[in-house]
């Protein structure tokens, strides 16, 4: 349910539910990125989104929580940049399966830069117990996407395995971008990495679509 108009006691208004979230979210995002999982306190996160403590644990339950539901957000937003990529592609008429991944693999890298401070927290910083495995899981749910995208036969041992290389190229070369100094030498990795794609793409059609 949506309440609109609300205002706290501390004079702050807010619109909606969902803004709330997004404030917290925001503001959990600013904190873990300065102080790190370990080291970032509630306190400061509901003060930084001007919210209060009793919101934050409604809205998320605990720090544990926030930082997945942070990651949960990321995950969403560069699932449907990568998605709206290969969908403008087909608009356009391209109906090649691998040329359907190189596009959705340059959207998804493109925007990593303006979350390298996400990417760098979520895969090379402090985590709360069981994130490690809920990335495996989506590095798992990702690599089937792949297979569908690319048309693959996922009974094949050879096709899980190359998609899954493709798919662990795409993931490291995030992780690359978003270690770059800046934003010119970020764009001069995804261009570097895309036109690898496009380098070993003959061998990899030939192992995965033969027969």
């Amino acid at each position: 349910m949506t309440t609109r108009g609300t205002t706290r006691g501390n004079g702050r208004r807010w619109g909606s539910t969902e803004q709330t979230r997004a404030h917290l979210l925001d503001a959990a995002r600013a904190v873990f990125a300065n102080r790190g999982y370990a080291d970032a306190g509630i306190a400061e996160v509901v003060e930084t989104a001007g919210s209060s403590v009793g919101s934050l644990y409604h809205h998320f339950g605990g720090k544990a929580d926030l930082f997945t539901a942070l990651w949960e957000r990321y995950r969403d937003e560069q699932h449907d940049i990568a998605a709206g990529a290969v969908a403008a592609a087909r608009d356009r008429g391209e109906t090649d399966p691998f040329a359907l991944f190189e596009a959705g693999a340059r959207a998804f890298l493109d925007a990593t830069w303006e979350n390298r401070d996400l990417v760098t927290m979520m895969h090379d910083g402090e985590a709360p117990p069981g994130f490690q495995r809920l990335l495996r899981e989506s590095g798992e749910q990702w690599v089937r996407s792949n297979l569908r995208l690319l048309g693959a036969d996922d009974a094949r041992p050879v096709s899980r395995v190359l998609v899954a290389l493709l798919t662990s190229f795409i993931g490291e070369a995030r992780r690359e971008v978003a270690a770059a100094g800046s934003a010119a030498e970020a764009a001069e990795l995804v261009a570097a990495m895309t036109g690898l794609l496009g380098r070993i793409r003959p061998t990899i059609e030939a192992e995965l679509y033969q027969g």
